[in-house]
């Protein structure tokens, strides 16, 4: 199971054990994504958050291994290419 607090502090939980949710812009697409509260979030609404409406050349990028680097973190035992649980 995985806890999210997002008032005050970004503070993560998985399976009762704190995790590190990463860097800054890291953190702010999972709290963009716990905010969105189940609904979808496009690549460029991403962008437009994280960089204020001037994404760099290669925010893209930088978007995906962010929610890359969350997956791992947030399913450590899931095997790469593989369907997410259900939380």
């Amino acid at each position: 199971m995985v806890r999210v607090n997002v008032l005050g502090p970004l503070q993560v939980w998985v399976a009762d054990q704190p995790v590190d949710a990463g860097a800054p812009r890291q953190r702010a697409v999972l709290a963009r994504l716990v905010g969105a509260a189940g609904e979808v979030v496009s690549a460029d609404r991403f962008l437009d958050d994280l960089w204020e409406g001037e994404p760099p050349p290669k925010a893209l990028g930088s978007l995906q291994a962010y929610v890359s680097n969350l997956r791992r973190v947030l399913e450590p035992a899931r095997a790469a290419r593989t369907p997410p649980g259900c939380w």
